[in-house]
Order: structure tokens, then C-alpha cells, then sequence
């Protein structure tokens, strides 16, 4: 038996990365939730449809494009009393010029697969955007725009706590920019730690995905909590939010990220 076959080779080096990414992520999970100094969110527009319009539209962003996820962010934190008065600090990238790695299809989606996927979507996120600070207190942000079809929705958008990398398909259209932050602070909770409050047909969950769960009558909703990012309006139909206005953090999902303690 070969101890040091290149078989074996392959297994002790893998296991070592996944070993030094797997210390690395709890750092980054410790220190982006401590919330002792405003997350910085970085977010990077990507021309998802390779639309001459769409690159048109992605030229006329700026900071204030996303100053209502900050502003999300600060009111709902006020509830909860956390040490930082503005949780987050949403600023504006430069553009990619390239899609990142989709992932494996649901169909033939396996956990290895999945765990190789984060890695190589790691790498990529390092290529293109590499600096020499640490991000551990850092998430970088990776909007698709698109023109959008109505007959055909856009691909699922998601989020990573384990590098603190969101990838967001959006509408490259200007009255979509409200909803479009609904989905990057959706997302941007995720990275740290928040989890999805919506069934398998979309619908809000009882009672952590409702803003308003004792209310009576219960039906119609007016926010929507905004890991579900729905308002209800019967106990089986619900419809986006409009904008962060009409959304709130849960006591829930204000657990899941530190804003309340789990020993409360």
C-alpha cells in the first residue's frame, strides 16, 4: 500500500484547504457580526445580459443607489438596541467585467459538489476584487443586472455567511432599484448568518416570516419581514414589497445575526 500515493496527495491537500477556509470563515463570522464598527458592504454591478442599455444603466449608479440599505439597516438595529449606530457602510465598487461560477443545478447538486463550488467561487471573488486589507469585516456584493423578461424570472439570488459573498440578479431598470435592494439586503443578511422565513412556494412562514405576527386580524400584512420579503395578504397569497420601507427585521432573524442575544 503506497502512503503517499498522488491519490492520497490530492485528499491531505484538499482536506487542508477546506480546513484553513473553515478558520478563516469563523473569523469572519465572529468579527462581521460583533457589530463594534459599520460592516462595509461593497457592491459590484455586473452587465448580466451584455445590454448596451444595461451598461447604460450601470453607468448612472452610485453610492445614494444603495443609501436605503444603510438606512434599513440603522432603523431596524435601533430596535434592538446593538453598540453600532449605523450597521452597515454600503458603498459602490467598480464594475465586473465577467459572470461568477454559476451553481450546480438543483437537480445534480450534492454536497461536494456544492462545497466545490463555494471554492471555486471564493477564488474568483478573490480575483477580481483582491486587496491587501482584511475582509473579514467585509462583503462584497455581485449584482447581475438584466433588462428582464416578464415571461421569464430571473435566476435565484444568494448568499454566503462563508466568505461573506452575496451574487444578486437584478432588473437594470430604474423602478425596479427599490425592490433590487430589497433582494441585496436580503442577501446581505444571509452573509451574516440570517436565514430564508419563506416555503417552497414562496409564501411567508408562520409566524417568524410575517412583521406582524399578532396582529388581528392577522390578514392583510402591511410589511413584510425581510428574510421572506413578502407581505402577507391571506394565509396562502402574498406580494413583494415595494421597497425597505415596508419591510422590518424579525426578533428571529435579529437572533440569527447578533442583533439580539441567543442567551435571551
Amino acid at each position: 500500500m503506497k502512503l503517499f500515493s498522488f491519490r492520497n496527495l490530492r485528499i491531505v491537500l484538499l482536506l487542508t484547504i477546506f480546513a484553513t477556509v473553515a478558520i478563516y470563515s469563523k473569523s469572519q463570522l465572529l468579527t462581521s457580526t460583533a457589530w463594534l464598527e459599520p460592516l462595509q458592504v461593497s457592491i459590484y454591478p455586473i452587465n448580466g445580459d451584455n445590454s448596451p442599455k444595461t451598461a447604460r444603466y450601470i453607468q448612472n449608479l452610485n453610492h445614494r443607489s444603495f443609501s436605503d440599505i444603510d438606512d434599513f439597516m440603522a432603523h431596524e438595529s435601533r430596535k434592538f438596541n446593538i453598540l453600532e449606530e449605523r450597521p452597515t457602510l454600503t458603498r459602490l465598487g467598480p464594475e465586473v467585467m465577467e459572470s461568477p461560477p454559476p451553481p450546480p443545478e438543483i437537480g445534480s447538486r450534492s454536497a461536494l459538489s456544492t462545497m466545490l463550488w463555494s471554492l471555486k467561487l471564493r477564488y474568483w471573488v478573490w480575483k477580481k476584487t483582491p486587496d491587501n486589507r482584511s475582509n473579514l469585516n467585509r462583503v462584497r456584493i455581485f449584482v447581475l443586472y438584466y433588462q428582464g423578461d416578464d415571461a421569464q424570472p430571473l435566476a435565484h439570488s444568494l448568499g454566503l455567511q462563508k466568505g461573506l459573498i452575496g451574487v444578486v440578479h437584478a432588473f437594470a431598470i430604474k423602478k425596479q432599484n427599490r425592490q433590487n435592494n430589497i433582494v441585496i439586503a436580503h442577501e446581505l443578511l444571509h452573509t451574516v448568518g440570517a436565514t430564508d422565513k419563506y416555503d417552497d412556494n414562496n409564501q411567508p412562514i408562520f409566524p417568524d416570516g410575517y412583521a406582524e405576527p399578532n396582529r388581528s386580524p392577522r390578514y392583510p400584512q402591511y410589511q413584510a419581514e425581510i428574510m421572506s420579503g413578502h407581505i402577507p395578504t391571506s394565509p396562502t397569497e402574498s406580494q413583494m414589497a415595494t421597497s425597505l420601507k415596508r419591510c422590518v427585521v424579525g426578533p428571529k432573524t435579529a437572533r440569527e445575526i447578533n442583533w439580539i442575544s441567543t442567551q435571551n
